[in-house]
């Protein structure tokens, strides 16, 4: 096979490329990679793109992926690599071309047979059902108690808004103003693939980035100084966590969306065709009424659909069903929020 772990992991990003496209796992990845249960998962991931594609009429025309080793751990016949992929994908839809980008992580075990090298076991790093949360229920009272500023923690100040003013207490101001769903926009360009530097990164940062992108489209913090009501960022000071549950695990901020009567609010709509650029679509994979997911909406396929930026599995103007997720299962629900037009 490979006479170093390094090739195996170069044939490996290489095959998964063309499979981008092709649409199925088959004896592609058999021959290099001896772990039957993530062929079997990657195979009917990539089944369920190429049906999604078909029933979009959205035809593949190239797909480029860019390859970096993150980490690596050489045990000597053993190595552990941390691989993150870069792809790009461009397709046609009813004359009109569209990109996609997505930046996926995996975990490869290389082991040495003999004089060669195979792929024993691959793990999907980044998932968009990690980290739902840890968090109590939204709005539900907790013995959790605010940090003393006093016992050695300097905390910044909430963030504001133009909609909020540092003399009224981080009451919004009177006037009404409209949300801007292009600078929002805007922003969930920008920071697809990264972390601005004043917020902090998370492992499931999906809510936390859809937050941003809210309030960088102007909506007012709603800030309480507890977890579990209100929404609002303050930041982190080493171990400790200054922000509302709302603002970074998904079930609290749909709820928070849901029942806000003033200020940052949704609608729920029936339909992802009712979505406007700067709305949010929330996930839940089992179906059960807890969501785990939310994205962005900051575009549209020739057919009106919604395109999706998110985080965790970084994403840009990704298909909104998310059906290309190793998180979404039959009993898939979603909830499209229809961000409120002014605060």
């Amino acid at each position: 096979m490979f006479a170093n772990w390094k090739s195996a992991v170069y044939e490996y990003a290489q095959r998964r490329n063309r499979l981008e496209i092709e649409g199925d796992a088959g004896e592609q990845l058999m021959s290099i990679v001896r772990d039957d249960r993530f062929v079997r998962k990657l195979d009917v991931r990539l089944r369920r793109m190429k049906a999604g594609r078909k029933a979009r009429r959205a035809e593949p025309l190239r797909s480029e992926t860019g390859l970096k080793i993150r980490n690596t751990d050489d045990f000597g016949q053993e190595a552990y690599v941390e691989l993150e992929f870069r792809r790009s994908m461009e397709y046609g839809q009813e004359g009109q071309s569209f990109r996609e980008d997505r930046m996926d992580v995996e975990l490869l075990k290389i082991a040495q047979r003999g004089k060669q090298w195979i792929i024993a076991g691959v793990e999907p790093m980044a998932t968009e059902r990690r980290g739902s949360s840890a968090a109590p229920p939204p709005f539900v009272q907790t013995d959790q108690e605010e940090p003393d500023p006093s016992a050695g923690l300097v905390r910044p100040a909430p963030f504001l808004s133009p909609l909020v003013s540092a003399s009224s207490g981080f009451r919004p101001v009177s006037r009404v103003r409209e949300y801007e769903r292009e600078k929002a926009r805007r922003y969930a360009e920008k920071w697809w693939n990264g972390t601005e530097p004043q917020y902090a990164e998370l492992e499931s940062d999906c809510t936390n980035f859809v937050s941003q992108c809210l309030f960088a489209g102007g909506a007012p913090m709603n800030y309480t100084g507890k977890r579990e009501s209100g929404w609002w960022y303050q930041g982190k000071d080493g171990s400790k966590e200054y922000w509302s549950y709302s603002w970074a695990v998904a079930h609290s901020l749909q709820a928070f969306l849901t029942s806000s009567k003033g200020g940052l609010r949704a609608d729920v709509t029936d339909s992802p065709h009712k979505l406007a650029i700067g709305d949010v679509i929330c996930y839940d994979w089992d179906g059960d009424g807890r969501f785990q997911h939310n994205a962005i909406v900051t575009g549209f396929d020739a057919a009106g659909m919604p395109l999706v930026n998110a985080h965790t599995t970084n994403s840009r103007m990704r298909y909104w069903d998310y059906r290309d997720s190793y998180a979404w299962t039959p009993n898939t629900r979603y909830r499209f929020l229809h961000i409120a037009d002014s605060f």
